[in-house]
């Protein structure tokens, strides 16, 4: 627990605080030069106005996913840590992953505050730093390049429904959760291929659950035209999977 207690210490408040500062501040500049952009190329300033509440408005219940994400890394890594990556470039899915990852490499059987020691705590952060890292990078160095050739090969791309970049996202996104899905389902099978279940069974019924939950919600956006709702669907799946984790838990 002392660890914790330094973890949670008034320096690493100090220190991620001072980035999330900043990095606010930096969004603010950003959103005063958009809005008189905006006014300058004589848009309404009703219309802005309305797409400023608006996109706050949209901004607070897709949140609490990130909200979630803190409180679940908190236990293990503190709270400073866990709220500067999630509020700066990390993702949840990405930074709970890496870390459990990070931790087992470590020799750790789980991310838990019993087992963690500051060489355990070093190596986990300094992984899911470096891992995320080179998209901003390469954002500096090349995206100047790729927003022109955007510009040139945009008409030609919205032709042929997408370019190159969206066919590689999409295949890397089902490639990374496969690779989850596939963690678990390899601990049910046992080496003659036949389902032991010597695992645990919950994290692929969660798993379904979300994927149900979130395919209903793009079935109400797609069919009943509720664009809102997608601003919602990542964090509704997750808070419905979770709380269907909690009700299974006891029975499988």
């Amino acid at each position: 627990m002392e660890l914790m207690n330094k973890l949670n210490s008034p320096t690493m408040y100090l220190i991620c605080g001072s980035i999330i500062a900043f990095i606010a501040a930096v969004c603010v500049v950003f959103l005063v030069r958009a809005y008189r952009t905006g006014i300058s190329m004589g848009m309404d300033k009703a219309k802005l106005n309305r797409v400023i509440v608006s996109s706050a408005s949209f901004t607070v219940l897709p949140a609490v996913a990130i909200l979630l994400g803190v409180i679940a890394l908190s236990g293990s890594l503190g709270i400073p840590w866990p709220w500067l990556r999630l509020s700066v470039i990390g993702a949840l899915h990405y930074e709970t992953q890496v870390a459990s990852a990070a931790a087992e490499a470590e020799g750790m059987s789980s991310l838990s505050a019993a087992e963690m020691t500051a060489g355990s705590f070093t190596t986990i952060c300094l992984l899911m730093s470096i891992c995320i890292i080179w998209g901003p990078l390469l954002c500096v160095l090349l995206n100047k390049r790729y927003s022109n050739r955007l510009k040139s090969t945009g008409a030609n791309e919205n032709k042929t429904g997408g370019g190159f970049g969206d066919r590689a996202v999409t295949g890397m996104f089902i490639g990374l959760v496969s690779a989850y899905i596939g963690r678990y389902v390899g601990e049910l099978v046992s080496g003659n291929g036949k389902f032991s279940f010597r695992g645990d069974p919950l994290p692929l019924i969660v798993a379904a659950v979300a994927a149900l939950v979130m395919a209903g919600l793009m079935w109400i956006k797609d069919k009943k035209e509720v664009e809102w709702i997608e601003s919602f669907s990542l964090c509704g799946s997750m808070l419905i999977a979770m709380a269907a984790a909690i009700i299974l838990a006891p029975l499988v």
